[in-house]
């Protein structure tokens, strides 16, 4: 037995070990280059070598945008498992892990405030929650939103990051599609401006109801935006479609996305189109 190597340097490495937390460096998905989180918080977790945008959570999109200070609202309880569905779990078990796991009760998260001074209602999206997915909650949360907005005579910006559609919420989950574009209609109605930030990825239900609807569309950098997936279109189709389809930069340059604008310029970008709109700022009470 080695006294030194099993007794004594296990307790002087004791007297010297610090605590030090993990994830102090993140590895880009597309150069593979090492990023401290420190850097990529401050970009925005946008990767400093490359640009490439990693996915942002829904609490820091509202940080991102609002001006210090804003208010989350707490939004209404949609009926949890109405169909009581199981697949290889309960949906009601995989609802209670998500909302451990991210903190929200749902998908999407809702705040009022300002944009460098001018009145703003934001609602996030958190893809970290069961894919973004739109069940009767994110469809209860959109409404509340376009409804506080036409409340405080503000615009509505919506960031959106979801897989579409919420499977184990069945027709009820199909329902929120017309409920969402009812309530975006509500703020157009009102005379203010409905602006949707497309997010990677925004496929489904989402893009084929709000998401495309909205007075200005914006687009983070080669966001995945569509309704089918590629396989099922090129199955149906019989054709091969383009290795661009589907991301932001193909549907600028077909029409359906008016900008691409990266995250790191996003907020002044929506600062100067409020500003155009006339959007004025709020008075202080």
């Amino acid at each position: 037995m080695n006294w030194i190597s099993d007794w004594a340097l296990p307790k002087i490495q004791g007297l010297f070990k610090r605590e030090a937390p993990e994830n102090l460096w993140h590895n880009c998905p597309s150069c593979q280059q090492m990023i401290f989180h420190r850097d990529l918080e401050r970009a925005l977790r946008v990767c400093t070598h490359c640009g490439h945008h990693m996915r942002l959570g829904a609490v820091q999109r509202l940080e991102a945008t609002l001006d210090p200070g804003f208010s989350r609202i707490e939004l209404p309880k949609a009926p949890a498992d109405p169909l009581r569905f199981r697949d290889q779990r309960r949906y009601a078990d995989r609802l209670r892990e998500s909302q451990t796991k991210v903190g929200m009760d749902d998908a999407v998260a809702v705040a009022h405030g300002t944009i460098n001074g001018s009145r703003a209602v934001v609602a996030a999206f958190e893809f970290a929650f069961m894919g973004g997915s739109m069940g009767a909650g994110v469809g209860e949360a959109i409404v509340t939103a376009a409804k506080l907005a036409v409340l405080q005579d503000a615009p509505l910006i919506v960031f959106t990051a979801s897989g579409g559609a919420r499977m184990q919420e069945g027709a009820v989950s199909l329902m929120q599609m017309p409920r969402t574009v009812i309530a975006t209609r509500m703020v157009k109605e009102a005379g203010l401006p409905f602006i949707t930030v497309l997010c990677d990825p925004t496929t489904g239900g989402v893009t084929a109801s709000f998401a495309m609807l909205g007075d200005l569309i914006l687009a983070e950098p080669k966001a995945l935006i569509g309704f089918a997936g590629r396989r099922v279109i090129e199955q149906t189709l019989r054709e091969k479609l383009p290795d661009d389809f589907q991301t932001a930069e193909y549907l600028r340059d077909h029409g359906f996305v008016d900008h691409i604008v990266p995250r790191t310029k996003l907020r002044s970008t929506l600062v100067s189109l409020l500003r155009m709109h006339g959007v004025t700022k709020a008075v202080a009470a």
